[in-house]
């Protein structure tokens, strides 16, 4: 008995390990599946060249939000999906109004001369009279508080720190940078200041201005509130330096009553743990000066064409997979907000949430977060994953997630974020030239592929 006893533990091995390495060769088929579905019949990239060029820019309240709606519905439902409906959001109506005006008058050196502009989301206007004041230049909100009302009193507050060109990742500048964009104006208020001008937020010099939320503080006075180009900012920032400067603002924005609008939510249901939800979105409201190709139609159809496929590829899945169209992300988060209040409410588990929140590039990985007490147990388990999925270029790092998925953290599900390559995204982000000739559609369809493949790999093994 001693002596076999061993021998045994030695098949015993060796018939987990063939198992386990047959599991893995029919992950390693089914992913290869997977992608090359995606890449032959997609259809993804007509999906967004849709949303994009028919419907375009769809701000939060607009004609053009709910013809989203309707039309993602109407995709999700010629799935024949086990459910699809509309879930009531009320969201914020901002509009634009007329084109702005920004200009620089009677300066010594150069005269009067417009510079390319964009109002910021949720901020007023000034109407057919305009705006004219004096210029100061700081790079800080610190710097505002330091000046104070003395210096800051009856002017225009130029924020004017650029992204910082050498984070690798593009969404750190972004990060560093955009509380300019985000609470500059209100602190500037705070302050006396009759309107605030706002460097766009990239790190490419050109002429084209980025638009983007700002977010007034409660019992504060609001102020016109513009984003500039970048070349624009140099200049002002060059004369800055040697005059005094004058800008005249005339803009028409204004923040109306809240609208009722909707997230869309289709799903296949799951045949052995259907309260398990696997949930794939984005967030289909985009500014209203482009077409919303990579903010955020890429990230709706990657989530839209994960569904797509699974049932081309007659995937049953074992976990629910549920398709999320969010509403409001850009001005607001009301569809998020509402989703999880929702979805709490019902005591729903959400075992992980990916978001594609990041454009239409060429995927490098997925960024993964959850609550503590979870997370490592999760991500060991993914990690066990990671050379199926490294032939495709795809890699696993902690941080991840997104602002639509971020309220569903206290679930103890995984929020999962797709990372594509970063870049060139910020040259597009929230202006006119985020349309669909800025995607490239075998970038956009590894996207999707990558998506669906993750959750393949959730919904077969779970996260335990």
């Amino acid at each position: 008995m001693i002596r076999i006893l061993p021998l045994i533990l030695l098949f015993s091995a060796i018939s987990v390990i063939s198992v386990s390495s047959q599991s893995q060769d029919e992950d390693a088929l089914m992913i290869r599946h997977i992608y090359d579905h995606t890449l032959k019949n997609a259809q993804c990239y007509d999906w967004l060249d849709h949303l994009s060029s028919n419907i375009g820019g769809r701000l939060a309240g607009s004609h053009n939000a709910e013809s989203a709606v309707q039309y993602t519905k109407n995709i999700m439902e010629k799935m024949s999906l086990d459910g699809v409906e509309l879930q009531e959001c009320m969201v914020p109506h901002w509009i634009r109004g007329n084109k702005e005006v920004v200009e620089i008058v009677d300066s010594k050196s150069i005269g009067t001369k417009k510079l390319n502009a964009l109002s910021l989301g949720n901020s007023i206007g000034t109407g057919h009279k305009g705006l004219k004041a004096e210029v100061i230049e700081v790079k800080s909100l610190d710097e505002v508080r330091e000046l104070g009302a003395s210096k800051i009193e009856g002017k225009i507050v130029f924020y004017n720190r650029a992204m910082d060109p050498t984070k690798i990742k593009t969404f750190h500048a972004y990060g560093g940078a955009v509380d300019q964009r985000g609470s500059g104006p209100s602190v500037a208020a705070e302050y006396g200041a009759v309107g605030a001008i706002v460097r766009s937020m990239t790190t490419r010099l050109d002429d084209i201005p980025h638009t983007g939320v700002t977010v007034p503080k409660d019992g504060v006075k609001k102020i016109p509130s513009l984003a500039i180009s970048t070349n624009d900012a140099e200049l002002l920032s060059g004369l800055l330096a040697d005059e005094t400067v004058n800008l005249y603002i005339e803009n028409y924005s204004e923040l109306l009553a809240p609208k009722k609008s909707h997230n869309v939510i289709g799903e296949i249901k799951g045949s052995e743990f259907p309260d398990e939800i696997i949930l794939v979105g984005g967030h289909l409201d985009s500014w209203d000066v482009g077409g919303g190709a990579h903010d955020d139609g890429a990230g709706c159809v990657h989530a839209l064409q994960v569904l797509q496929s699974l049932k081309d590829l007659k995937y049953q899945p074992k976990r629910t997979i549920r398709c999320v169209m969010f509403m409001n992300e850009e001005n607001g988060l009301a569809g998020g907000k509402k989703y999880a209040e929702v979805s709490n409410r019902d005591n729903e588990f959400h075992l992980a949430a990916i978001e594609s929140d990041a454009g239409g590039f060429t995927p490098r990985g997925f960024g993964f977060s959850a609550e503590e007490a979870v997370f490592k147990n999760y991500y060991n388990k993914i990690l066990e994953w990671q050379t199926l999925m490294e032939p495709y270029g795809i890699h696993f790092e902690v941080g991840g997630g997104g602002a639509d998925i971020n309220p569903l953290k206290s679930q103890k599900g995984m929020l999962i974020g797709l990372r594509p390559d970063s870049q060139r995204y910020f040259d597009f982000h929230h202006t006119a030239t985020d349309v669909i000739d800025a995607v490239n559609q075998r970038e956009l369809e590894m996207g999707a592929a990558a998506m669906t493949s993750l959750v393949y790999l959730i919904d077969k093994y779970g996260l335990k």
